[in-house]
């Protein structure tokens, strides 16, 4: 009688008790890879924290690092050697144990040249005799990471990095499944062989349809995770996204289209906040016109960037004259001025003037309507005060992307770009521009000044006298050269019900763990 009883009030409680708690996301573009050292944009980043958890991970709150798969950490009195404890109990979603080894060897897969990692530049900045491996001058014998014991790794700096605990949370220090990686090959991010440390697992993976992950039984703080699955849709189309927010059919829009803005902005869910990070352009270096530093400053003076973010983005964004975003700590320098007259002056120094015989340049961009929008007022301006026609054309991101690095083969002219901070601190920005960052530095900006700088405040220790020389080297960047064009600072354009969402917080890296979220229901 009793088991009917309690059939009886089963078959009598309504379905929603039942339903899975499912976070649905609307997340950009199509994910190049799900491989960690082999991604490189914001959405594949937000993919990864759920897959995936490096040494340490971020606080939802604060975006300050906390522990992950190591439970602790100690650092010399020098600030150059790092030692971590490993969890017990973190092992890999088919049940093998995460031993120190498995960090050394997943480590030395993102240095080795062959893995070709976009953001093995994060490390070899940083941990002592990484850059000889990744450049072939040595091998991964003389990079300074090794297993102490099963639950102990060490890393020694090359000099003080204060920011160093922070990095460690991008996933270019991801810890990799080397045993599945050695069975499957490429094939071992299938979902039919996938294995990961995170939170989540894949469950099913449909280009241009959508990326599902679901809760890992195995995961060391698996009886924390309250979503049973997270389900990431690869939608370019900003307006598409939003409407299918406003329709309940996304929990999280991460952008908010440029003409909804104002509409956003009468809603409690729309989440707008300050975001480490800027929006900019690339000239590529190798070629004609933009070979000419006065092209590039006169093409940077001629239009009005708050013009701009008032009456085309109206997000929020701060019109940016330098490139790195104020910090704690870091002031960036005051940059270049806007001026039509100068910067048609500074055209017709470089033989064009009015325009004339200016030849042909193209503005790359990712297929975005936003980024279209600040194209087009781009071309207008232009043409308006300088009398110059540009051409706009879009790629989908993973096309982007290579047309992008193929710059130095003369890919583009003028291309979209834009750069969030993965950890709080000024080298994050300027290290892109060094002369033999092949990563990232597309349009091949160079010059050795720079360079020294940049790199010798990343051995100096944290303090004003580190940041000065930071400053002086964005002074050379931007107000001696212009190597890059710097539009705005970010703001988040972010929808989401937080009456209806736990865990979920507004923070300057924009960074949201899915690990965090609950609902409130």
């Amino acid at each position: 009688m009793k088991k009917l009883l309690i059939l009886l009030v089963i078959l009598l409680l309504p379905a929603s008790v039942f339903a899975q708690a499912t976070f649905r996301i609307g997340n950009g573009a199509e994910p190049q890879s799900l491989d960690p050292h082999l991604i490189t944009g914001v959405p594949e980043h937000r993919i990864y924290s759920s897959l995936f958890e490096g040494l340490v991970a971020y606080d939802p709150k604060t975006a300050e690092p906390i522990p992950g798969t190591a439970e602790s950490w100690t650092i010399s009195k020098d600030g150059l050697t790092y030692t971590f404890k490993l969890r017990k109990n973190a092992v890999w979603s088919d049940g093998t144990p995460i031993t120190a080894k498995t960090v050394v060897d997943s480590w030395l897969r993102c240095l080795n040249p062959e893995t070709a990692a976009t953001y093995s530049s994060l490390m070899t900045a940083v941990v002592k005799g990484s850059k000889e491996y990744n450049t072939k001058k040595a091998g991964p014998e003389a990079v300074a990471i090794k297993a102490i014991d099963n639950n102990t790794f060490q890393m020694t700096l090359e000099a003080p990095a204060p920011y160093a605990l922070g990095m460690l949370a991008h996933y270019a220090f991801a810890i990799v499944p080397i045993h599945a990686i050695q069975k499957y090959g490429k094939d071992w991010n299938k979902p039919q062989n996938w294995v990961s440390n995170g939170p989540f697992v894949l469950a099913e993976w449909r280009p241009q349809d959508k990326v599902i992950v679901k809760k890992n039984p195995k995961y060391w703080d698996a009886a924390n995770v309250k979503l049973d699955q997270v389900v990431y849709y690869p939608i370019d189309d900003n307006n598409t996204a939003f409407n299918m927010y406003l329709n309940g059919e996304l929990d999280w829009q991460t952008v908010t289209p440029r003409d909804r803005i104002e509409e956003a902005k009468k809603r409690p869910d729309f989440q707008n906040a300050p975001y480490l990070g800027t929006y900019y352009y690339i000239f590529n270096h190798t070629k004609p016109p933009f070979n000419d530093g006065r092209v590039r400053k006169a093409f940077s003076m001629a239009f009005n960037r708050k013009e701009l973010v008032e009456k085309v983005t109206k997000g929020g964004e701060i019109p940016a004259f330098a490139y790195t975003p104020p910090m704690a700590g870091y002031e960036p320098p005051k940059g270049f001025k806007e001026g039509i007259e100068e910067a048609k002056n500074l055209l017709a120094a470089a033989a064009f003037p009015g325009g004339k015989g200016f030849p042909k340049v193209t503005i790359l961009y990712n297929t975005s309507e936003s980024h279209k929008k600040i194209a087009e007022y781009l071309q207008q301006k232009w043409e308006q005060t300088l009398g110059v026609k540009v051409d706009i054309v879009n790629q989908e991101w993973k096309t982007y992307l290579d047309t992008r690095r193929d710059g130095r083969m003369g890919g583009f002219e003028l291309c979209r770009a834009g750069w969030i901070g993965d950890y709080k601190d000024p080298y994050n920005f300027v290290f892109m521009w060094l002369a033999d960052n092949f990563d990232f530095n597309d349009g091949r900006y160079y010059n050795t000044a720079y360079d020294a700088l940049v790199k010798k405040a990343n051995t100096m220790p944290g303090g004003p006298a580190r940041m000065k020389v930071f400053q002086e080297a964005e002074k050379i960047l931007i107000e001696q050269d212009h190597g890059i064009m710097p539009i705005y600072y970010y703001a988040t354009l972010n929808m989401i019900d937080l009456k209806k969402w736990n865990g979920w917080y507004s923070n300057v890296l924009d960074v949201h763990p899915a690990k965090a979220v609950s609902s409130k229901k």
